[in-house]
């Protein structure tokens, strides 16, 4: 046996005509209370190597996680202390605290649940209640994810900026609030990715490189980002109240927020293609939209109270939106260079594109 930088080497030997065996370290054996006659299963991954585990194990089968929290604790600490927890991908999750849980630490316990993709209260004691992941790690493929992500980030910004035009409350609102899908799609994908990280037979499941894996996620971050920005377009229908947009500004406004949400989708499009030139010229597209943004910053200049301040907010906003288009092309870029496209997967990612459907109001 060799050792090297923490592996251990085992010389392949040759039994029979054509069967190859190696032998296992005896520690790693008695440590997983295996013995002769148990079954290992082998997966081999994209660089080439092999992960192994034993036949009788899942993923995550016996994993349990206690959290101890205050009553006391602030709602939004304790909401994102669970949000953390979720992305930590346990299949329990006990929540505990000391003496009897306040209704308002149940509350904020049933409100998670209800908002988050898999978790289910199991069992509620006077001190603590339990939640169950009952989705497993894999029902979605992360790639389908990305693409509904995208269809939700395009309805919402087509949507928010439908609401600045005609200054509607109740559709600024309902962008504000489907917000949420967004934000826990892309808390689903992270718990995937993460327990993937802790888990190599997860990561089998997933059909993903690590690197693929790392990604999609930084991918679904600019998305949710995207998503925040349309929520804050939508923000602006109340500070302008009734007060009317002067028309060449609405049009101005109109053409970056084309020109913004065709950014995305070519960037979205490139990440899946691999295509280097159309991610390019994403990027290029962004920059010429930061022209078109000083060029509506002089005229916003002549303009007073809340009207200003309202167009601000809408202009930064699609601004934003295209830069974080360019970032998703970048990371498009990044992609193309590590893993040139396979014709299967160009022809894969072209048919999933026209599957889906239009979106927007």
């Amino acid at each position: 046996m060799r050792s090297s930088g923490g592996f251990h080497g085992r010389r392949i030997q040759k039994t029979g005509g054509s069967t190859y065996i190696i032998s296992l370290p005896k520690n790693w054996v008695t440590a997983r209370g295996l013995g002769p006659g148990d079954v290992l299963l082998f997966t081999p991954r994209a660089d080439g190597s092999l992960t192994i585990f034993a036949e009788s194990s899942g993923p995550g089968e016996t994993e349990r996680r206690v959290v101890e929290v205050d009553n006391g604790m602030d709602t939004e600490h304790l909401f994102r202390r669970l949000i953390a927890e979720y992305i930590a991908g346990y299949p329990l999750l006990e929540i505990r605290t000391e003496g009897r849980m306040s209704p308002k630490t149940r509350e904020v316990i049933r409100n998670f649940a209800q908002r988050m993709i898999g978790p289910e209260i199991l069992e509620e004691t006077s001190e603590g209640v339990i939640l169950q992941d009952v989705v497993g790690a894999n029902p979605l493929p992360i790639p389908s994810i990305i693409r509904r992500e995208h269809q939700m980030v395009r309805a919402m910004h087509v949507d928010a900026m439908a609401a600045f035009r005609t200054r509607d409350a109740s559709i600024a609102r309902d962008v504000v609030d489907r917000d949420w899908e967004v934000d826990r799609l892309h808390w689903f994908l992270e718990k995937q990715v993460t327990s993937a990280l802790r888990d190599a037979r997860i990561l089998a499941t997933l059909g993903l490189t690590l690197p693929e894996c790392s990604t999609y996620l930084l991918a679904s971050r600019v998305l949710e980002r995207i998503a925040d920005h349309a929520v804050r377009i939508a923000d602006s229908v109340a500070i302008l109240g009734r007060d009317p947009t002067p028309d060449r500004l609405a049009a101005e406004l109109d053409r970056m927020s084309v020109a913004a949400a065709t950014a995305l989708s070519d960037a979205l499009d490139s990440l899946d293609t691999r295509d280097i030139a159309k991610a390019n010229r994403v990027i290029d597209a962004a920059h010429e939209l930061t022209r078109e943004r000083d060029h509506i910053l002089r005229e916003l200049s002549s303009k007073r109270g809340r009207l200003a301040v309202g167009l601000a907010y809408v202009l930064e906003s699609l601004e934003r939106a295209a830069f974080y288009a360019s970032d998703l092309a970048e990371i498009a870029i990044n992609r193309a260079v590590e893993s040139p496209p396979r014709v299967e997967e160009f022809v894969s990612a072209r048919s999933a594109k026209l599957a889906v459907p239009a979106t927007g109001s």
